[in-house]
């Protein structure tokens, strides 16, 4: 799996420790899997420069090009929701800045990511190679990666107006789709896709306000 490279002096250690205890553990989550990614993937990291020392507040950052960073609350709420495994396949649609897909990587085997915004797709790549099992993609995540499906994971960090069916398509026997359902203008449902016996079920999990889903 190796991960990034860090600095032998690591400042911000204790505050990443600091926000796994007060922002992701004091609001209920207690998957240790998750916690210890959490602590270990270097949010600083993935923000641009001028906003590192705000890395490890509860709150989403500009990454550029129009999107942003999820708050750390969301990225391990999210997280937690599709129960990740250490042999699983996770999809994610809308790498960003890279965060959710180092995150991923540090709990399940394989993590294929796929990002439109061109220029992010560059800099995520870059920032994730150190990474060997997460694959990177540009193009349009409304269709997928179907030759590598079916995934058990897909987390989707773009609001749609309905879920994309090729993504319940690429879903697999059992597996865990979450993703934010509405309007880019208004605030949207976080919903938890899981397939049974071949059969969608749909839980409504919580509101939240995300970047639109964006098409080529």
């Amino acid at each position: 799996m190796a991960g990034l490279v860090m600095p032998q002096s690591d400042r911000f250690e204790s505050a990443r420790h600091r926000m796994v205890k007060n922002q992701i553990q004091g609001r209920g989550i207690s998957n240790v899997k998750v916690l210890e990614a959490m602590k270990k993937v270097p949010r600083h990291l993935f923000v641009p420069k001028e906003y590192q020392k705000e890395a490890y507040n509860d709150y989403p950052l500009p990454i550029g090009y129009g999107q942003t960073i999820s708050q750390p609350y969301i990225v391990a709420y999210m997280t937690d929701v599709v129960k990740p495994g250490s042999k699983m396949k996770a999809l994610e649609i809308g790498t960003g800045s890279g965060y959710q897909a180092a995150v991923l990587a540090e709990i399940v085997d394989q993590v294929y990511t796929i990002e439109i915004v061109p220029e992010l797709a560059r800099e995520s790549a870059e920032k994730l190679k150190g990474y060997d099992n997460i694959h990177c993609r540009y193009g349009d995540g409304y269709r997928g990666w179907p030759e590598n499906a079916p995934f058990d994971i897909i987390l989707v960090t773009a609001a749609a107006e309905t879920i994309p069916q090729p993504l319940i398509d690429q879903l697999a026997e059992n597996g865990k789709l979450v993703i934010p359902v509405g309007k880019p203008s208004a605030v949207q449902e976080l919903q938890l896709v899981t397939k049974r016996n071949g059969k969608i079920e749909t839980k409504h999990l919580t509101l939240v306000r995300f970047v639109p889903f964006m098409r080529l």
